[in-house]
Protein backbone atom coordinates (compact mmCIF):
# COMPACT_ATOMS: atom_id res chain seq x y z
CA UNK A 1 0.00 0.00 0.00
CA UNK A 2 1.06 3.27 -1.11
CA UNK A 3 2.74 5.62 1.63
CA UNK A 4 2.14 9.19 2.06
CA UNK A 5 4.62 12.11 3.15
CA UNK A 6 3.27 14.34 4.98
CA UNK A 7 4.40 18.41 5.45
CA UNK A 8 5.89 18.06 9.04
CA UNK A 9 5.38 20.30 11.74
CA UNK A 10 8.62 21.53 12.78
CA UNK A 11 7.97 23.40 16.00
CA UNK A 12 4.48 23.39 18.20
CA UNK A 13 4.10 26.51 16.50
CA UNK A 14 4.29 25.86 13.04
CA UNK A 15 1.25 25.77 10.87
CA UNK A 16 2.44 26.34 7.53
CA UNK A 17 5.97 26.20 5.39
CA UNK A 18 8.01 26.37 2.26
CA UNK A 19 9.39 23.57 0.63
CA UNK A 20 12.16 24.70 -0.58
CA UNK A 21 13.92 21.46 -2.33
CA UNK A 22 13.27 17.84 -3.27
CA UNK A 23 16.59 15.96 -2.64
CA UNK A 24 15.43 13.04 -3.97
CA UNK A 25 12.99 12.60 -7.73
CA UNK A 26 10.31 10.48 -8.75
CA UNK A 27 11.94 6.82 -9.29
CA UNK A 28 14.71 6.92 -6.43
CA UNK A 29 14.66 4.63 -4.23
CA UNK A 30 14.33 5.84 -0.44
CA UNK A 31 15.21 3.98 2.85
CA UNK A 32 14.48 5.04 6.50
CA UNK A 33 16.37 7.49 7.79
CA UNK A 34 17.19 8.89 4.21
CA UNK A 35 17.10 12.96 3.59
CA UNK A 36 14.39 13.75 1.17
CA UNK A 37 13.76 17.12 1.00
CA UNK A 38 14.42 20.80 2.60
CA UNK A 39 11.92 22.70 4.00
CA UNK A 40 11.91 26.21 5.10
CA UNK A 41 10.56 28.07 7.89
CA UNK A 42 10.42 31.66 8.96
CA UNK A 43 13.50 31.24 10.94
CA UNK A 44 15.36 28.37 9.28
CA UNK A 45 15.73 25.39 6.56
CA UNK A 46 14.74 22.28 8.20
CA UNK A 47 15.63 18.41 6.76
CA UNK A 48 13.22 16.24 6.38
CA UNK A 49 13.92 12.27 6.99
CA UNK A 50 12.15 9.63 5.31
CA UNK A 51 10.33 7.08 8.05
CA UNK A 52 9.61 4.50 5.68
CA UNK A 53 11.16 2.73 2.95
CA UNK A 54 10.13 2.31 -0.81
CA UNK A 55 10.18 4.16 -4.29
CA UNK A 56 9.48 7.97 -4.51
CA UNK A 57 6.41 7.02 -6.90
CA UNK A 58 5.02 10.88 -6.85
CA UNK A 59 6.28 14.47 -5.94
CA UNK A 60 2.92 16.15 -4.99
CA UNK A 61 3.77 19.86 -4.19
CA UNK A 62 6.82 20.78 -6.43
CA UNK A 63 10.03 22.38 -4.74
CA UNK A 64 9.57 26.03 -4.38
CA UNK A 65 6.25 26.12 -3.07
CA UNK A 66 5.27 28.48 -0.45
CA UNK A 67 2.53 28.12 2.18
CA UNK A 68 2.00 24.47 2.28
CA UNK A 69 0.10 23.61 5.40
CA UNK A 70 1.41 21.23 8.29
CA UNK A 71 0.23 17.38 7.54
CA UNK A 72 -0.84 18.24 3.57
CA UNK A 73 0.46 15.46 1.45
CA UNK A 74 3.73 16.57 -0.25
CA UNK A 75 4.55 13.01 -2.33
CA UNK A 76 3.75 9.29 -2.24
CA UNK A 77 6.31 6.30 -1.54
CA UNK A 78 5.54 2.92 -3.37
CA UNK A 79 6.31 0.20 -0.61
CA UNK A 80 7.66 -3.23 -1.66
CA UNK A 81 6.35 -4.92 -4.79
CA UNK A 82 3.91 -1.88 -5.88
CA UNK A 83 4.29 -0.75 -9.31
CA UNK A 84 5.75 3.15 -8.38
CA UNK A 85 4.44 4.48 -12.19
CA UNK A 86 0.92 3.10 -11.47
CA UNK A 87 0.65 5.50 -8.10
CA UNK A 88 -1.87 7.71 -8.32
CA UNK A 89 -1.65 11.57 -6.86
CA UNK A 90 -4.13 11.80 -4.24
CA UNK A 91 -6.94 13.81 -3.59
CA UNK A 92 -4.93 16.22 -1.73
CA UNK A 93 -2.84 16.90 -4.08
CA UNK A 94 -5.52 19.55 -5.26
CA UNK A 95 -4.75 22.10 -2.48
CA UNK A 96 -4.23 24.66 -3.99
CA UNK A 97 -0.79 27.32 -3.24
CA UNK A 98 -1.77 30.52 -1.32
CA UNK A 99 -1.71 32.30 -4.61
CA UNK A 100 -4.10 30.17 -6.38
CA UNK A 101 -6.28 30.40 -3.75
CA UNK A 102 -6.08 34.15 -3.86
CA UNK A 103 -7.13 33.57 -7.46
CA UNK A 104 -9.30 31.11 -7.55
CA UNK A 105 -12.06 30.94 -4.21
CA UNK A 106 -14.00 28.52 -5.24
CA UNK A 107 -11.54 26.46 -6.10
CA UNK A 108 -10.03 26.47 -2.78
CA UNK A 109 -12.92 26.18 -1.12
CA UNK A 110 -13.73 22.61 -2.37
CA UNK A 111 -9.80 21.46 -1.78
CA UNK A 112 -9.57 18.65 0.73
CA UNK A 113 -6.46 20.47 2.51
CA UNK A 114 -5.65 19.22 6.21
CA UNK A 115 -5.41 21.94 7.75
CA UNK A 116 -7.63 24.82 5.28
CA UNK A 117 -8.32 27.93 6.38
CA UNK A 118 -11.35 29.78 7.13
CA UNK A 119 -13.65 30.61 3.72
CA UNK A 120 -14.03 34.27 2.33
CA UNK A 121 -16.90 34.87 1.62
CA UNK A 122 -18.17 34.32 -1.89
CA UNK A 123 -21.11 36.76 -2.45
CA UNK A 124 -23.29 39.20 -0.43
CA UNK A 125 -25.21 36.68 0.97
CA UNK A 126 -22.56 35.07 2.72
CA UNK A 127 -21.89 38.20 4.61
CA UNK A 128 -25.67 38.46 5.39
CA UNK A 129 -25.48 35.28 6.78
CA UNK A 130 -22.69 35.92 9.49
CA UNK A 131 -25.35 37.17 12.00
CA UNK A 132 -26.82 33.52 13.10
CA UNK A 133 -23.26 32.61 13.62
CA UNK A 134 -22.26 35.29 16.03
CA UNK A 135 -22.55 34.88 19.55
CA UNK A 136 -22.87 38.54 20.00
CA UNK A 137 -19.36 39.17 21.30
CA UNK A 138 -16.49 41.19 20.39
CA UNK A 139 -15.77 40.60 16.21
CA UNK A 140 -11.93 39.40 15.76
CA UNK A 141 -10.93 41.56 13.33
CA UNK A 142 -7.75 43.53 12.19
CA UNK A 143 -7.43 47.12 13.88
CA UNK A 144 -7.49 48.00 9.74
CA UNK A 145 -10.64 46.05 9.11
CA UNK A 146 -12.08 47.59 12.22
CA UNK A 147 -11.49 51.50 11.15
CA UNK A 148 -13.16 50.88 7.73
CA UNK A 149 -16.10 49.13 9.06
CA UNK A 150 -16.55 51.98 10.87
CA UNK A 151 -16.43 54.61 8.35
CA UNK A 152 -18.70 52.18 6.58
CA UNK A 153 -21.30 52.02 8.99
CA UNK A 154 -20.87 48.10 8.80
CA UNK A 155 -21.69 45.75 11.61
CA UNK A 156 -18.21 43.54 12.05
CA UNK A 157 -20.72 41.21 13.50
CA UNK A 158 -22.31 40.66 10.02
CA UNK A 159 -19.08 39.74 8.16
CA UNK A 160 -17.28 36.39 7.40
CA UNK A 161 -13.59 37.15 8.10
CA UNK A 162 -11.11 34.96 5.33
CA UNK A 163 -8.22 35.68 7.72
CA UNK A 164 -6.45 33.38 9.82
CA UNK A 165 -8.78 31.60 12.83
CA UNK A 166 -11.61 33.56 10.79
CA UNK A 167 -10.33 37.16 11.46
CA UNK A 168 -11.88 39.65 9.94
CA UNK A 169 -9.63 41.44 7.31
CA UNK A 170 -9.65 44.47 4.83
CA UNK A 171 -11.04 42.35 1.74
CA UNK A 172 -13.62 41.27 4.01
CA UNK A 173 -15.07 44.67 4.56
CA UNK A 174 -14.29 45.49 1.01
CA UNK A 175 -16.61 42.62 0.20
CA UNK A 176 -19.23 43.63 2.22
CA UNK A 177 -19.04 47.54 1.14
CA UNK A 178 -19.25 46.61 -2.49
CA UNK A 179 -22.26 44.01 -1.98
CA UNK A 180 -23.95 46.40 0.19
CA UNK A 181 -24.79 44.17 2.90
CA UNK A 182 -24.08 44.05 6.36
CA UNK A 183 -24.74 47.27 7.55
CA UNK A 184 -25.53 47.34 11.16
CA UNK A 185 -29.38 47.87 12.29
CA UNK A 186 -29.77 50.68 14.67
CA UNK A 187 -32.77 49.75 16.09
CA UNK A 188 -32.44 46.17 15.85
CA UNK A 189 -29.21 45.39 17.15
CA UNK A 190 -30.38 46.31 21.22
CA UNK A 191 -32.85 43.98 20.69
CA UNK A 192 -30.61 41.24 19.60
CA UNK A 193 -28.21 41.74 22.29
CA UNK A 194 -29.67 43.91 25.20
CA UNK A 195 -26.50 43.13 27.33
CA UNK A 196 -23.66 42.66 24.88
CA UNK A 197 -21.44 45.40 25.43
CA UNK A 198 -20.46 47.86 22.46
CA UNK A 199 -17.42 46.73 20.63
CA UNK A 200 -14.34 48.07 21.94
CA UNK A 201 -12.19 50.23 19.61
CA UNK A 202 -8.95 49.18 18.19
CA UNK A 203 -5.90 48.94 20.06
CA UNK A 204 -3.76 50.81 17.20
CA UNK A 205 -4.92 53.31 15.18
CA UNK A 206 -4.21 51.55 11.64
CA UNK A 207 -1.73 52.52 9.25
CA UNK A 208 -2.50 53.75 5.60
CA UNK A 209 -3.34 50.89 3.20
CA UNK A 210 -0.60 49.96 0.61
CA UNK A 211 -2.48 51.62 -2.56
CA UNK A 212 -2.36 54.71 -0.48
CA UNK A 213 1.37 54.86 0.77
CA UNK A 214 2.39 54.38 -2.84
CA UNK A 215 0.18 56.82 -3.94
CA UNK A 216 2.79 59.61 -1.83
CA UNK A 217 5.89 58.50 -4.63
CA UNK A 218 6.32 58.28 -8.36
CA UNK A 219 6.06 54.81 -9.41
CA UNK A 220 9.48 54.62 -11.20
CA UNK A 221 10.90 55.79 -7.60
CA UNK A 222 10.86 52.66 -5.20
CA UNK A 223 11.40 48.80 -6.11
CA UNK A 224 8.43 46.86 -3.88
CA UNK A 225 10.38 43.55 -2.31
CA UNK A 226 7.28 41.42 -1.09
CA UNK A 227 7.77 40.47 3.03
CA UNK A 228 9.03 37.08 3.09
CA UNK A 229 7.97 34.52 5.72
CA UNK A 230 11.02 35.74 8.39
CA UNK A 231 9.66 39.64 8.15
CA UNK A 232 6.26 39.05 8.58
CA UNK A 233 6.37 37.11 11.46
CA UNK A 234 9.23 39.56 13.03
CA UNK A 235 6.38 42.22 12.15
CA UNK A 236 3.88 40.42 14.05
CA UNK A 237 5.41 39.62 17.19
CA UNK A 238 7.29 42.55 17.71
CA UNK A 239 3.56 44.76 16.99
CA UNK A 240 1.73 42.17 19.84
CA UNK A 241 4.82 42.63 22.27
CA UNK A 242 4.05 46.50 22.09
CA UNK A 243 0.72 46.48 22.00
CA UNK A 244 0.17 43.93 24.82
CA UNK A 245 3.70 43.85 26.86
CA UNK A 246 3.40 47.65 29.59
CA UNK A 247 7.63 48.65 28.59
CA UNK A 248 9.68 49.56 31.26
CA UNK A 249 13.31 50.54 31.02
CA UNK A 250 16.67 50.62 33.03
CA UNK A 251 19.43 52.37 32.09
CA UNK A 252 23.19 52.20 33.68
CA UNK A 253 26.73 52.60 32.81
CA UNK A 254 29.18 49.49 33.33
CA UNK A 255 32.86 50.53 32.86
CA UNK A 256 34.48 48.31 31.57
CA UNK A 257 38.32 48.37 32.06
CA UNK A 258 38.48 45.31 34.57
CA UNK A 259 36.49 43.25 32.34
CA UNK A 260 38.37 44.05 29.21
CA UNK A 261 42.23 43.49 30.96
CA UNK A 262 40.61 40.22 32.07
CA UNK A 263 39.23 39.25 28.93
CA UNK A 264 43.15 39.70 27.45
CA UNK A 265 44.46 37.71 29.69
CA UNK A 266 42.36 34.92 28.86
CA UNK A 267 42.53 34.96 25.16
CA UNK A 268 46.12 35.06 25.68
CA UNK A 269 45.85 31.85 27.89
CA UNK A 270 43.73 30.18 25.37
CA UNK A 271 45.68 26.55 24.89
CA UNK A 272 46.21 25.23 21.00
CA UNK A 273 43.54 22.93 19.46
CA UNK A 274 44.48 21.97 15.67
CA UNK A 275 46.79 24.76 15.51
CA UNK A 276 43.96 27.41 16.62
CA UNK A 277 43.29 28.89 20.16
CA UNK A 278 40.49 26.96 21.59
CA UNK A 279 38.36 29.53 22.37
CA UNK A 280 38.65 33.40 21.51
CA UNK A 281 36.72 35.77 23.98
CA UNK A 282 34.59 38.67 23.23
CA UNK A 283 32.87 41.16 25.41
CA UNK A 284 29.55 39.82 24.37
CA UNK A 285 30.35 36.23 25.30
CA UNK A 286 31.08 37.95 29.18
CA UNK A 287 27.92 39.99 28.53
CA UNK A 288 26.12 36.87 28.11
CA UNK A 289 27.58 35.06 31.59
CA UNK A 290 26.81 38.19 33.47
CA UNK A 291 23.11 38.58 32.96
CA UNK A 292 23.02 34.62 33.35
CA UNK A 293 24.40 35.06 36.95
CA UNK A 294 22.47 38.12 37.60
CA UNK A 295 19.60 36.31 37.23
CA UNK A 296 20.47 33.44 39.54
CA UNK A 297 21.31 36.10 41.40
CA UNK A 298 17.95 37.92 41.39
CA UNK A 299 15.25 34.92 40.74
CA UNK A 300 12.64 36.91 40.98
CA UNK A 301 13.26 38.34 38.01
CA UNK A 302 13.85 35.32 35.90
CA UNK A 303 10.38 35.20 34.91
CA UNK A 304 7.85 34.77 32.28
CA UNK A 305 3.98 36.55 32.54
CA UNK A 306 0.97 34.56 31.73
CA UNK A 307 -2.95 35.42 32.43
CA UNK A 308 -3.29 33.16 35.66
CA UNK A 309 0.25 32.53 36.82
CA UNK A 310 3.91 33.54 37.06
CA UNK A 311 6.63 30.81 35.84
CA UNK A 312 9.54 31.07 37.53
CA UNK A 313 12.94 29.91 35.54
CA UNK A 314 14.84 27.29 37.37
CA UNK A 315 17.50 27.69 34.61
CA UNK A 316 18.74 31.10 32.67
CA UNK A 317 18.78 30.64 29.52
CA UNK A 318 19.79 33.75 27.40
CA UNK A 319 18.77 34.15 23.92
CA UNK A 320 21.44 36.34 22.20
CA UNK A 321 19.74 38.45 19.12
CA UNK A 322 21.95 37.44 15.59
CA UNK A 323 21.04 39.54 12.41
CA UNK A 324 20.85 37.48 9.17
CA UNK A 325 19.90 37.98 5.56
CA UNK A 326 15.98 39.74 5.99
CA UNK A 327 15.73 40.06 9.79
CA UNK A 328 17.56 38.46 12.66
CA UNK A 329 16.75 35.15 14.96
CA UNK A 330 17.37 34.34 18.39
CA UNK A 331 19.76 31.47 19.45
CA UNK A 332 19.62 30.51 22.85
CA UNK A 333 22.58 29.88 25.57
CA UNK A 334 20.93 27.19 27.92
CA UNK A 335 21.57 27.16 31.41
CA UNK A 336 24.06 30.14 30.55
CA UNK A 337 25.05 30.83 34.19
CA UNK A 338 26.44 27.18 35.03
CA UNK A 339 28.65 27.31 31.83
CA UNK A 340 32.06 28.46 31.44
CA UNK A 341 33.13 31.59 29.84
CA UNK A 342 34.64 29.14 26.78
CA UNK A 343 31.55 27.25 26.50
CA UNK A 344 29.56 30.23 25.38
CA UNK A 345 32.10 31.63 23.13
CA UNK A 346 32.29 28.66 20.77
CA UNK A 347 28.57 27.39 21.57
CA UNK A 348 27.23 31.25 20.12
CA UNK A 349 29.98 31.33 17.39
CA UNK A 350 28.76 27.86 16.31
CA UNK A 351 24.77 28.82 16.27
CA UNK A 352 25.75 32.06 15.21
CA UNK A 353 27.37 30.56 12.07
CA UNK A 354 24.19 28.16 11.52
CA UNK A 355 21.72 30.84 12.40
CA UNK A 356 23.35 32.73 9.07
CA UNK A 357 22.71 29.39 7.28
CA UNK A 358 19.02 29.26 8.11
CA UNK A 359 20.30 25.71 9.64
CA UNK A 360 19.12 26.23 13.30
CA UNK A 361 16.95 23.96 15.15
CA UNK A 362 13.53 25.11 16.63
CA UNK A 363 14.16 24.12 20.16
CA UNK A 364 18.07 26.49 19.47
CA UNK A 365 15.98 29.44 19.10
CA UNK A 366 12.56 28.57 20.92
CA UNK A 367 12.10 29.73 24.07
CA UNK A 368 14.92 30.93 26.85
CA UNK A 369 13.83 33.22 29.88
CA UNK A 370 15.94 36.63 28.76
CA UNK A 371 17.77 38.14 25.97
CA UNK A 372 20.42 39.97 24.45
CA UNK A 373 20.70 42.51 21.85
CA UNK A 374 24.04 44.44 21.41
CA UNK A 375 24.61 46.83 18.74
CA UNK A 376 27.74 48.08 20.16
CA UNK A 377 29.95 46.71 17.26
CA UNK A 378 27.86 49.63 14.80
CA UNK A 379 28.97 52.65 17.28
CA UNK A 380 25.49 52.53 19.12
CA UNK A 381 25.77 54.15 22.48
CA UNK A 382 22.33 53.47 23.63
CA UNK A 383 19.08 52.29 22.98
CA UNK A 384 15.99 50.31 24.25
CA UNK A 385 15.06 46.83 22.69
CA UNK A 386 11.25 45.11 22.09
CA UNK A 387 10.46 42.58 25.11
CA UNK A 388 10.05 39.45 22.99
CA UNK A 389 6.96 36.96 24.85
CA UNK A 390 7.64 34.92 27.10
CA UNK A 391 10.65 36.61 28.30
CA UNK A 392 10.01 39.71 30.84
CA UNK A 393 13.00 41.13 30.41
CA UNK A 394 16.04 42.16 27.60
CA UNK A 395 19.32 43.77 28.08
CA UNK A 396 20.12 46.45 25.32
CA UNK A 397 24.27 46.68 25.01
CA UNK A 398 25.93 49.56 23.56
CA UNK A 399 29.50 50.42 22.36
CA UNK A 400 32.38 50.35 25.22
CA UNK A 401 33.87 53.91 24.74
CA UNK A 402 36.35 56.35 26.37
CA UNK A 403 34.97 58.80 28.43
CA UNK A 404 35.44 61.07 31.42
CA UNK A 405 33.99 60.22 34.59
CA UNK A 406 35.11 61.25 38.32
CA UNK A 407 36.67 59.43 40.88
CA UNK A 408 37.70 60.36 44.22
CA UNK A 409 36.66 63.89 43.16
CA UNK A 410 38.91 63.87 40.48
CA UNK A 411 38.27 63.32 36.67
CA UNK A 412 39.57 59.98 35.17
CA UNK A 413 39.06 58.18 32.00
CA UNK A 414 37.49 54.96 31.62
CA UNK A 415 35.92 52.76 29.10
CA UNK A 416 32.18 52.78 29.81
CA UNK A 417 29.36 50.55 28.30
CA UNK A 418 25.58 51.91 28.66
CA UNK A 419 23.02 49.20 28.65
CA UNK A 420 19.22 49.48 28.86
CA UNK A 421 16.95 46.90 30.62
CA UNK A 422 13.44 46.31 28.93
CA UNK A 423 11.26 44.72 31.06
CA UNK A 424 7.95 43.54 30.91
CA UNK A 425 6.07 45.44 33.84
CA UNK A 426 3.91 42.98 35.09
CA UNK A 427 6.21 40.45 35.85
CA UNK A 428 9.07 42.39 36.99
CA UNK A 429 8.62 46.07 38.36
CA UNK A 430 11.03 48.67 38.25
CA UNK A 431 12.49 48.40 41.52
CA UNK A 432 12.98 44.52 40.78
CA UNK A 433 14.42 45.15 37.05
CA UNK A 434 16.82 47.91 38.63
CA UNK A 435 18.11 45.11 41.08
CA UNK A 436 18.54 42.99 38.37
CA UNK A 437 20.54 45.28 36.22
CA UNK A 438 22.52 46.68 39.54
CA UNK A 439 23.61 42.86 39.82
CA UNK A 440 24.36 42.60 36.33
CA UNK A 441 27.09 45.75 36.83
CA UNK A 442 28.73 43.93 39.36
CA UNK A 443 29.84 41.11 37.46
CA UNK A 444 30.84 43.44 34.57
CA UNK A 445 32.99 45.86 36.57
CA UNK A 446 34.68 42.72 39.24
CA UNK A 447 34.85 40.36 36.37
CA UNK A 448 36.67 37.24 38.29
CA UNK A 449 33.65 36.88 39.71
CA UNK A 450 32.01 35.09 36.48
CA UNK A 451 35.06 32.81 36.99
CA UNK A 452 34.16 31.36 40.46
Amino acid sequence: MPTNILMPALSPTMEKGNLAKWLKKEGDTIKSGDIIAEIETDKATMEVEAVDEGILAKIVVPEGTADVAVNEIIGVIAGEGEDAKSVSAPAASAAPKAEAAKAEPAKAEAAPVATAPAKAPEAPAAAAAAPAKSTGGRAFASPLARRLAKDAGLDLNAIAGSGPHGRIVEKDVEAAKQGGGAKAAPAAAPAATPSAPKPAAAPLAAGPSDEAVKKLFAPDSYEEIPHDGMRKTIARRLTEAKQTVPHFYVTVDCELDALLKLRGELNAAAPEKDGKPAYKLSVNDMVIKALALALKAVPDANVSWTENAMLKHKHADVGVAVSIPGGLITPIIRDACHKTLSQISNEMKDMAARAKARKLKPEEYQGGTTAVSNLGMFGVKDFAAIVNPPHATILAVGAGEQRVIVKGGQPTVATVMSVTLSTDHRAVDGALGAELLAAFKGYIEKPMAMLV
